[in-house]
């Protein structure tokens, strides 16, 4: 059985790529662009995504098996900018959907596994940082996704129960971080590249679309 959908909702924990930004193919180019440098290869999305978990340098020590990767970092850090506006953008509706939830006073804030740099990035080029109260990336926490430092981080810093927040994932790693955290979780699937497992794994509640997801909060939140 769900859970009920938080009687009081007091704040949304936003993880960023997948989510709230379409970046796979920019994510995907930026470890080949790597790869092609100093591999003479390119990897495929598995197993580029065989290398999420910690923030691009953790990727980058797996991909390239060392651990001196700042100059490896460097070359994906620039390419990720040079080409941000290029091969990324917001989904659809997401623009409203967090003016809907800031305008009812609601606490916003993220947890993603980026970087500090590239999340930094990202939220510069798409002008959306002024939404949350609170970031926390893969840099921030000693213990990456589906480990929940990084909720609980927010929930402490914000003073929210638990019992007050929706987690807002697309990943099987959001929705083990909710759990273990005891916050329900909204399981998006509009650009998931986990959903054969998120929807296996049964979570609170799943979206197709941005505008499904929006049409739902506004007739849960006043």
């Amino acid at each position: 059985m769900q859970p009920p959908f938080p009687s009081r909702l007091s704040g949304v924990i936003f993880d960023m790529d997948g989510t709230l930004t379409k970046t796979s193919e920019l994510i995907f180019a930026c470890f080949n662009h790597v790869a092609e440098k100093y591999l003479g290869k390119t990897l495929s999305p598995a197993e580029i995504i065989g290398l999420f978990g910690p923030p691009e340098e953790g990727g980058l020590q797996r991909m390239l098996g060392r651990g001196d990767v700042d100059d490896a970092l460097e070359d994906l850090y620039s390419f990720y900018c040079n080409r941000h506006s290029s091969m990324a953008s917001l989904h659809p509706r997401i623009d409203e959907i967090l003016t809907f939830l800031d305008e009812r006073g609601i606490r916003l804030a993220i947890f993603t596994g980026k970087g500090s740099t590239t999340t930094e990035i990202t939220l510069r080029e798409f002008g959306i940082a002024r939404y949350f109260d609170l970031i926390i990336s893969g840099s921030d926490v000693a213990q990456h996704k589906p480990d929940p430092e990084g909720i609980r981080r927010i929930l402490a810093a914000l003073t929210l129960p638990p019992s007050e927040v929706l987690m807002v994932g697309d990943s099987l790693s959001d929705l083990r971080a909710s759990r273990a955290a005891g916050v329900p979780i909204a399981s998006v699937l509009w650009d998931s590249y986990d959903r054969e497992h998120v929807l296996a794994a049964g979570g609170e509640y799943f979206f197709e679309q941005p505008d499904e997801f929006l049409d739902w909060l506004r007739g849960q939140v006043q």
